[in-house]
């Protein structure tokens, strides 16, 4: 929100720069790694890689999630010019260990982690809590990734993800049962909500090269917690903003 041209710009620069010196270097396969944002605003829940040109994207990612979504152009026409082979992945929001903490720019479940396990009396979460996500463990993400990569060759995106939805109000408390919180989560409305509603349907990558998710929620959720403590027990500070 603070920085729609920066994030429109490097993003749409480091992936149009890369698959063209990609292409240039005779590279063999290229693997574009797309965004859940690029999707419209009120898209039909579940997703459906067809309806991804059906609407203009949630406000607040528009512009990073534009830029994301030209990654799907540009290989679609190189690969119609050129006889480029480039994937396109669709991955939902992510979370485990080794994400980013810091309070500033973190996203919601290391935001939740963090700001329960402080022990503050209170947790200011955004939004009104009815929106809903889907998350994805990460290790599950990176397996997908290479399962595309070593099995999906067709220009048509697919869906990375674990095919499920919860709220943002179910998914704070249950951080917060899990980080052994006892405080009180007060909602601010004044701040967006985002998407209404993320939840994709999952069918065409495990049709395609036999991608399902593993790792339940609640289990994923305790190895971020567990690495966070450890982290934080261990002196580090893993606070520093992450390559996701």
């Amino acid at each position: 929100m603070k920085n729609p041209g920066r994030f429109f710009y490097d993003n749409l620069m480091m992936g149009a720069l890369v698959m063209e010196e990609a292409r240039r270097a005779g590279v063999k396969k290229f693997v574009s790694i797309g965004t859940i944002c690029a999707y419209p605003k009120h898209t039909p829940v579940p997703f459906r890689e067809e309806d991804l040109w059906n609407g203009y994207p949630e406000e607040t990612n528009a512009p990073y999630g534009l830029a994301k979504k030209m990654l799907l152009v540009q290989g679609q026409a190189y690969r119609q010019q050129y006889g480029f082979n480039p994937i396109y992945l669709l991955p939902v929001n992510l979370y485990g260990p080794g994400d980013n903490f810091d309070p500033e720019t973190s996203h919601v479940i290391p935001a939740l982690i963090r700001k329960c396990l402080e022990g503050r009396d209170e947790v200011v979460v955004w939004g009104s809590g009815k929106a809903s996500r889907e998350f994805l463990y990460v290790d599950d993400c990176a397996e997908g990734i290479v399962l595309a990569a070593e099995k999906y060759d067709k220009p048509d995106p697919v869906n990375i993800g674990a095919g499920f939805e919860i709220t943002i109000k179910d998914l704070a408390e249950l951080i917060a049962k899990l980080t052994g919180f006892k405080g009180k989560l007060r909602w601010d409305p004044s701040k967006p909500d985002g998407q209404p509603r993320r939840c994709l349907d999952v069918s065409r990558a495990e049709r395609e090269f036999g991608f399902r998710a593993r790792t339940t929620f609640e289990e994923g959720l305790r190895r971020t917690i567990d690495w966070y403590r450890e982290s934080i027990a261990q002196g580090k500070k893993p606070s520093l903003e992450s390559p996701s």
